[in-house]
This record gives C-alpha cells, structure tokens and sequence, in this order.
C-alpha cells in the first residue's frame, strides 16, 4: 500500500525536524519526505492537520508475560496495547518461564510475535542461564537467534567474579549488557523506599545506597573490562554523579529512567496503593526531581515504560505482599509528554527520548527516525488532547496502574508499522 500522510506537523528528533512535511510510503519505507518521489500514487491518503507524525515510539523495557505468564497477559493482548500506544518496538526483558537462555526459546518468542504482526520485538538474552548468575549463557548463539543485548532483569548476580567474566565476555564480542543497579543484601525484604513514608506506614525499606553500592560495582568492572553497558531504570538522585564520573572516565554507559519515576515518588503510596509497588521502589521527592532534570538535560538517555502487566489478585493483595510492577505501554507517550511540559522542553527534544536515543541504546538501526529508506513505522498523535485514564480504555490485559482517574495528554490517532495501518482512531486493524 502506497500511503500519503498529509498536512501534519512532522518531528523527527534523529534528523532534527520539526516542520510541517508530507510523508510519502511505499513497500513499507519512508521513500519521500516534503516531495513525492517521481511516479508515486496515494492508495490512501491520511489527513494528519493539527497532529504530530513521528517515528514509531521505542520502548526499551516491556514484559509481555509469553512465555509462562499468560494468565497475566498474552502477546496478542500487549501487541494491542503497543499499537494503541503508538510503540513500534519493544525490547523485552530475559525473565520469561522459562527464561530467555536458549536460542530455540528466543526464536519462538521472536516468531510468534511475528506471526501477530504488530510491533517488532527485540529479545534481551538473558545473561546467566537461568539467570542464576553462576553459568554464563551462549551469547554468541542468542545474538544469531535474534538478542539484542544482554540482562539479567531484576536479578542480581551474586557472584561479582561470574558478573565481571560475563562483561569480559560481552566486551569481546561487542554486546551491550543491560543491568538492574539493586544490591539483594540491602535490598532484601523491602517493598518501598527506605524513608518517612516507609517507616509511618510500617513498610520494610530499600535504601538508595542498595542501587549506588550496586551501580558503582557495575561500572567499576565495565572500565575494567570495556563492557558497553547500559544502567536501566534508575530510581536515585545520587547515582547520576556515579555515571557522569564513569563517562569521563571512558565508560561507555547509558541509562534510562521508568516514565512512572517521573512523576510519582514514595508519598504517592498514600494508604498503602499497591499501584504503586514497583521495582525500583518509587523514591523521595528530591530523587524524582532529579532524575526529571537529568533527563531533560541529557545525563539520562531514553525513558521506558518498564511495562509489567499483573493479574488483579496479585495487586489487590496487602501492599508488601502484592505482586510489584504496572502497566506502561499505553501511557509511555503521555507521561512523557506531560513530562515534558512541567520542563517546557521543545516536543523534538521529548520524543528523542522514547524514539532515535531508545533505538541507540538498543540498536535499532531501522527505526526511531523518518529517513528516507527507513522502515515506516510511525505514530502519528495529538499532543494537546487529554484523555483521562480509565480500566476500560486500557487495551493491556493488565489493568494495575497508579495514573487510573488522571487526564494525561496526547492521543494516538494512527500508529503504522512497516507501512501497514495496525491503529487507526481507537481501533485496532489487521494486516
């Protein structure tokens, strides 16, 4: 299909353009921007007046629950949620059941999100088989079967001799190695930040110290072994000296920030919402300020949704027993946007975020940008229009999250993929 996306205000922050620009799609790429090449003609024609074409958003942490975890949700149901939230590619986390350490478990995942046809899924391999953190896993092998990176999700290796010999190893090769800055000792038995509200409300805590004692160990063995390594969701104000120090010491890191980190912290807990029990624990209301700064000034690299749909009767447990984790795919686009309005940060500096930095990070070279040859995969938005977040406009099968009774802005009209409409005005189409 031969598609012309007309009248929109087109922002792509990999080739810093914000300007009013037609797009022209053929064969699934991008094949003329502002002129239509010679010979082009629309089989359809998209009216984007008073909306935003961007590239596709990138999400570079999002739990599908396949394998293992159906009962919480389904491919079928978080791909639907993606298009809906205008995500074209998600970077899904090893902790699957069984857990992504084989290349034929990595392929299934890879081919039946293929078969689903929606957004494109890049496997991160886990990083120990089992991720027991004791035995390397065949990296080499989950690279060819499809991995993009390699973590351990959120748990720690225990052994910094066996963590050290795996970044020595992904250094040989050039693999990037994602991790989680959590020490389990310090960790251990907390379900929210160690502070006021934590100790009012009797909660055991997790100090800030368990992610920098954590962080500073990860990226003392990736000077020491050249690893590129990446620090996902920080949840602590302290560690971004930690990283800046890193980098002009020659570390190649980057880190993200969950979007919810942005805008809640411990006091948000309330009366004990479990909503709000997530991994990294929402921290004080200086460390979401100063992640919030480090993102618009650039230490932070990218935001992610950190996506982890929950069954209803995990979250309503007690707030220390309940199952830690919310849904973000539908809401990374708004809370980003709203976070880039508290910063009065330019749209093109705010997308950069969750669309050409997220494919830097995960090496995604065909998408996060609107070159011409690029893969079309595009959502296209109104930033202005706020739409109030309820259970039933939520497409994910999990419904946990703290935003539900809030109005976010930014509502997706369209979201391509590979040139193929997937979402169109609140409905879901098929290829």
């Amino acid at each position: 299909m031969n598609i012309h996306i007309q009248n929109g205000r087109l922002i792509d922050p990999a080739n810093r353009i914000d300007a009013q620009h037609d797009l022209f799609i053929a064969d699934g790429k991008i094949v003329g921007v502002g002129t239509a090449p010679d010979g082009f003609t629309a089989t359809r024609t998209l009216d984007a007046s008073g909306l935003v074409v961007a590239p596709g958003l990138i999400d570079l942490a999002a739990r599908l629950r396949e394998p293992g975890f159906e009962y919480k949700a389904t491919l079928e149901s978080e791909m639907d949620a993606a298009m809906a939230g205008g995500i074209t590619s998600l970077a899904i986390p090893p902790d699957t059941d069984p857990v992504l350490d084989e290349p034929g478990l990595v392929e299934m995942l890879c081919y039946r999100a293929k078969k689903l046809n929606r957004a494109h899924v890049y496997p991160i391999g886990a990083l120990t088989i089992g991720l027991k953190g004791e035995h390397l896993s065949e990296m080499a092998e989950l690279v060819e079967a499809g991995c993009v990176a390699f973590s351990q999700a959120n748990t720690p290796i225990l052994d910094t001799r066996v963590l050290g010999r795996a970044m020595q190893y992904a250094s040989t090769f050039g693999f990037r190695v994602w991790l989680q800055p959590l020490d389990p000792y310090l960790a251990k038995g907390g379900v929210a930040h160690d502070g006021e509200v934590a100790s009012r409300l009797g909660l055991p805590g997790i100090p800030a110290s368990a992610e920098i004692v954590a962080l500073f160990t990860y990226l003392r063995l990736a000077r020491q072994t050249g690893a590129k390594l990446h620090i996902t969701r920080l949840s602590s104000g302290e560690s971004l000296d930690l990283i800046e120090q890193a980098r002009k010491d020659g570390v190649d890191v980057t880190c993200d920030v969950a979007a919810h980190h942005l805008h809640l912290c411990d006091m948000d807990i309330g009366y004990f919402n479990p909503h709000c029990h997530v991994v990294p624990p929402l921290r004080s209301q200086r460390d979401r300020a100063a992640l919030s700064k480090a993102l618009a000034d650039g230490r932070i690299n990218a935001i992610c949704s950190d996506h982890t749909p929950v069954d209803d009767d995990a979250k309503q447990a007690p707030f220390s027993e309940s199952e830690p984790g919310t849904t973000g795919l539908e809401l990374l686009l708004p809370l980003t946007l709203k976070w880039a309005q508290e910063h009065k940060l330019p749209l093109l500096d705010a997308l950069a975020r969750i669309t050409s930095e997220a494919a830097k990070i995960a090496g995604i070279a065909k998408g996060g940008h609107l070159s011409v040859g690029a893969r079309a995969d595009i959502c296209i938005f109104d930033p202005d229009t706020h739409q109030l977040i309820t259970r039933s406009m939520l497409k994910s099968q999990g419904k946990n999250t703290p935003f539900l009774g809030l109005e976010l802005p930014g509502r997706v009209h369209y979201t391509l993929v590979e040139g193929s409409l997937m979402y169109e005005a609140g409905n879901l189409t098929k290829r």
